[in-house]
């Protein structure tokens, strides 16, 4: 992609509108789930289903991918897909997916909105990145937001929040460290043919894991409406707004994309009352106002620095 092109305001719009919608059809993944769990399925059913679902859109989009952009893979290219895989749609989708069995729809979303956040701090560890005061103090009303809602839904959910509050951590925190490692990978063979290859580990990860666990003839068990769900998961929720939202930043940069996306806590904590009767309150709504400024200031105190757009 040419980074020197220009966009009609009319073009932008609809990128705007792309952005939009992966953020929305994202945000949704929560609520399939939930309704998966509701038919017998629990987080290794949802997470494998999804994978096989959407693994043969992903074979496609690499093909495409690498005819648009071609690159010889090396062995060290191959290995480090293979990580990324693991830490990006393996183990963040594993963990997101258990602990859902646990908690809100909203509160999950919270929590992996930290995601950029982890990404910071991991940063100023490893690669000795300099954090401003600025975003110290965006990321303390992030977390103080988190901990609000944490409390108030551990009053009514009981112990289990805490489990479940903790495998959405580690789910935002491998998702952190999938962004950090695939920095140089995207360099050298895009965004679209990475996330494709990804997945594709990803997905034989999943099975492995299922089969390993469990007898493979339980995935030929379900009802229809939990392999419904699970297409939706796949095309919806997964599919779609990985190739909207990778179109949107080809047009609109990373920035505005990300701030586009803090739609997506809002409309998940809606769907989650529509679909699953889950209870809006005051103090979650608070916590939520907390964490969304608190990631809106982190990114643009990040967006303001020199040279951020490139790193």
């Amino acid at each position: 992609m040419n980074s020197h092109t220009t966009y009609t305001a009319s073009q932008r719009q609809t990128a705007l509108m792309w952005a939009l919608i992966g953020a929305l059809c994202f945000s949704s993944k929560a609520i399939l789930a939930k309704l998966m769990y509701r038919e017998g399925a629990d987080g290794v059913d949802v997470l494998t289903l999804r994978m096989i679902f959407s693994v043969p859109f992903f074979i496609a989009i690499g093909f495409w991918a690498r005819r648009t952009r071609p690159y010889r893979m090396t062995f060290s290219d191959v290995w480090q897909v293979c990580v990324v895989g693991l830490f990006g749609y393996y183990l963040a989708s594993l963990f997101d997916f258990l602990g859902l069995q646990y908690i809100t729809v909203g509160l999950e979303r919270l929590i992996l909105f930290l995601t950029p956040s982890m990404v910071l701090v991991i940063s100023k560890f490893t690669l000795k990145k300099h954090i401003d005061i600025k975003q110290w103090l965006a990321m303390v009303l992030a977390y103080a937001g988190i901990v609000l809602v944490f409390w108030h839904e551990l009053d009514v959910g009981g112990s289990n929040i805490a489990l479940g509050s903790t495998l959405i951590f580690a789910s935002a925190l491998s998702y952190a460290v999938y962004l950090l490692m695939s920095g140089e990978l995207v360099r050298r063979l895009g965004a679209m043919r990475l996330v494709a290859y990804a997945m594709v580990v990803s997905t034989v990860l999943c099975v492995m894991h299922y089969l390993v666990l469990r007898n493979w003839q339980g995935l030929l068990g379900k009802n229809s409406v939990v392999y419904g769900l699970s297409l939706l998961n796949a095309v919806l929720c997964t599919v779609t707004p990985v190739v909207l939202t990778m179109l949107a930043v080809s047009r609109l940069g990373s920035s505005i994309v990300s701030q586009v996306s803090m739609i997506g806590p809002v409309a998940t904590v809606g769907m989650g009352y529509i679909f699953l009767g889950e209870p809006i309150t005051l103090t979650q709504t608070a916590g939520t106002a907390l964490v969304m400024t608190g990631i809106f200031l982190v990114g643009k105190v990040a967006a303001q620095k020199p040279n951020s757009a490139a790193k």
